[in-house]
């Protein structure tokens, strides 16, 4: 595409010419961060793939704009898809993957049964940072073929530090249309550090209105797969550290996550031959209104004298129920319970995560230079899908129980200059399925024998950096990932006699291969960055849409793009930035080994440019402007409904640090841009009840005190 090409070899021209700009200005060194998603003890110029740290004031940014949990990640990367601003990021990916979500480490999604609600687990006010890792790798075990997305919660209290803490209140409404657009939150958190003893708390509360499109219509409630929109939220959280001594340390991590919609409105079906997007009239949505319910709890501990490096151990637990609303879907129905075309029934998808991680990492006496890190994982995961109302299993009970010994070593050379690193990691799985019975709809319901299917794979990586010039790092990498293909959805849909676990389900996984290549340059003010990518698996897990529900394709995928971003600090006052992401992605529909379809928007974002300005007006006043432009895009192989005719967003927001606080007031949608969602406007071609708008102009005011 051209402005691929434009703004890849602009950028390129950038990156070469402005190191000594950046160098005269400042020539302090690389900042070393430790990305603790990545479990090696290694600074961020030491890995060779594309990592970006969202740090605690951006995620203020963001959440001044009124955005959940995953929205930060949706509007500073640009390879990740747009947000369908639903309680489901269905088709929402990273390089056209899927990522894996995690609080400090606990894994959040459910790869056996996707359900994709996996990036609604915590509020956003505990979270410190968010570490993303982007491309296919199995550095934190399954589900992260399209990289990693952890959620770095807040950090324990300095050391002799009195009760610090934060409180907020917030505001949000449409900027035309109050009454029902007018939401509300309450946040507090607060931490001490008692000597040998530090203990953080918090709690938050959320009330959410209807939402508003840029021409002042009541978006379309999905009433299926659930909506942030007229829901209610409350979480509770707390860490609590206990320091052995000075080199061993105990912690515990608890979050508990709760949404649920009101029910206060239903969908009224838009036309999209005529452009008339999905409203909403009031009115009580029936049945049990979707929700999520989720714990995550942690137990780590970590030496730092065991054979002259350092001891990690983390046994955690992870509990989550997902709601989703209800109808008298032709799934559901069952002649011997209610005449076919009255039964209403709902689903409930349900994972139980049990498991640990233990590993150690140091120096290897012998070599100067080289590191080693080994360890094994374990985990449990239990899943199952019920129909709530009628008490019947959709999904049965399985069970998935993995162990993972793993080896990564990384050499130093030439004073640190050259990083080799290599690694393999062997995954042994078994998937436990007892007896079942599919419901009456798949052909009068069928009897399924159980069994325990299971696979081994040996996963590997290899890659390396090298300081080209002070600041500029060169790098390339190779890296295996893996995840399951949605065993839930395969199991359900059985509708012949006479099968069996062991010999109808395939779990072969769907293994990804990552190549990379990029360049970063970090000196002066300036932060650049330029990487191209391609991932291929020779049996990936498309989404693919059948009679209204999305069913499995095992088919070879392969995607490939280039992303680049820049950042410089003009002065101390004004800070300038933006990112570019082009992706290209295509399966193999028909099986003759060769990929000839265009991935639709069900499985891959729109190519996407954001550029963004913050400034100091004055010591106590400062204001961030950012634009995002999403490109048209044309999927070849698919319904011509399905192309993608682009948008741009503009947002901004202001802080005032006041005596008594920081006054902040977000503007989402700046400029009332009236469009359709990427999700909604590149699948469903003929569902007129799925065709959501995107919220129009939307004004957050929000005042938070630190103490």
């Amino acid at each position: 595409m051209n402005h691929r090409l434009l703004a890849s070899a602009s950028f390129a021209s950038l990156l070469v010419a402005l190191p000594a700009l950046a160098q005269e200005a400042d020539p302090a060194a690389l900042e070393e961060v430790i990305v603790t998603a990545a479990r090696t003890q290694l600074p961020r110029t030491a890995m060779p793939s594309t990592v970006e740290v969202i740090g605690a004031a951006e995620i203020e940014q963001q959440t001044a704009l009124g955005a959940a949990a995953g929205e930060p990640v949706a509007t500073l990367v640009p390879s990740f898809s747009p947000t369908r601003q639903k309680l489901s990021g269905a088709g929402e990916t990273l390089r056209g993957r899927s990522p894996l979500f995690l609080v400090d480490g606990v894994p959040q999604s459910t790869p056996l049964r996707d359900d994709s609600r996996d990036g609604f687990t915590i509020d956003p006010f505990f979270i410190d940072r968010v570490e993303v890792i982007f491309g296919s790798n199995a550095i934190q075990g399954v589900g992260a073929t399209g990289g990693v997305v952890n959620y770095v919660t807040a950090e324990p209290p300095a050391e002799g530090a009195g009760p610090t803490g934060r409180v907020q209140a917030a505001t949000t409404f449409d900027d035309s249309v109050f009454g029902d657009s007018v939401g509300g939150k309450l946040a507090g958190i607060v931490g001490q550090d008692f000597g040998r003893f530090d203990l953080t708390a918090g709690a938050a509360y959320e009330a959410r209105g209807a939402y508003y499109d840029g021409a002042d219509r009541r978006i379309g409630f999905d009433g299926a797969q659930g909506e942030l929109q007229d829901s209610r939220s409350w979480s509770l959280f707390a860490k609590a550290g206990f320091d052995l001594d000075a080199n061993r340390r105990l912690e515990l991590m608890i979050n508990h996550f709760e949404l649920e919609g009101d029910g206060d409105y239903v969908a009224q079906p838009g036309n999209r031959l005529t452009g008339l997007p999905t409203t909403s009239v009031r009115g009580q949505a029936p049945g049990v209104q979707p929700s999520n319910d989720v714990s995550s709890a942690a137990l780590s501990y970590t030496d730092k004298t065991v054979l002259g490096g350092t001891l990690r151990a983390q046994l955690f637990a992870h509990d989550y129920a997902g709601v989703f609303g209800g109808g008298t879907f032709g799934t559901f129905q069952d002649p011997a319970i209610a005449p076919v075309g009255t039964l209403f029934d709902q689903s409930a998808n349900n994972s139980e995560k049990l498991g640990f991680k233990l590993d150690w990492q140091g120096d290897v006496a012998p070599l100067p230079g080289l590191s080693a890190l080994v360890g094994i994982d374990a985990l449990r995961d239990t899943t199952w899908q019920g129909l709530i109302l009628t008490g019947r299993d959709w999904v049965p009970e399985t069970r998935y129980e993995s162990l993972a010994p793993f080896v990564q070593l990384n050499q130093r050379l030439f004073d640190g200059r050259l990083n080799l690193s290599g690694g393999l990691r062997y995954e042994t799985v078994t998937l436990a399925v007892d007896d079942f019975e599919t419901l009456a709809s798949y052909n009068g319901g069928q009897q399924v024998d159980g069994g325990e299917p299971g696979f081994e794979e040996l996963l590997s990586n290899v890659g390396a950096t090298f300081e080209v010039v002070p600041g500029l790092k060169a790098y390339g990498s190779f890296a295996q990932g893996f995840s399951m293909a949605d065993v839930g959805r395969v199991l359900r849909g059985i509708d012949q006699p006479g099968q069996d676990v062991d010999t109808f389900l395939d779990i072969s996984p769907v293994i990804t291969d990552n190549y990379e290549i990029g360049l970063e340059y970090r000196r002066g003010g300036f932060d650049a960055s330029i990487a191209a990518f391609r991932s291929e698996t020779d049996k990936g897990a498309r989404l693919v849409l059948v009679n209204g529900i999305y069913e499995v394709a095992r088919e070879a995928t392969e995607i490939e793009g280039v992303e680049v971003s820049a950042r410089y600090a003009v002065s101390d006052a004004l800070r300038l930035g933006g990112a570019y992401a082009s992706l290209e992605g295509r399966s193999d529909s028909d099986g003759d080994g060769e990929v000839d379809t265009d991935l639709d928007g069900a499985n891959i974002s729109p190519d996407r440019l954001t550029l963004w300005a913050e400034t100091d007006l004055t010591d106590a006043l400062s204001l961030r402007v950012q634009a995002g432009r999403y490109f048209e895009r044309e999927f070849d192989g698919q319904p011509a409904a399905n192309s993608f005719e682009g948008y741009d967003l503009v947002d901004a927001i202001a802080v005032w640090r006041a005596g008594f606080g920081d006054v902040s007031l977000g503007v989402q949608n700046l400029l009332d841009e009236d469009y359709i969602s990427y999700n909604s406007d590149t699948t469903r071609p003929t569902d007129n009840a799925s065709y959501f708008a995107g919220r129009g102009r939307t004004v957050t005011l929000g005042v938070t005190r630190r103490f």
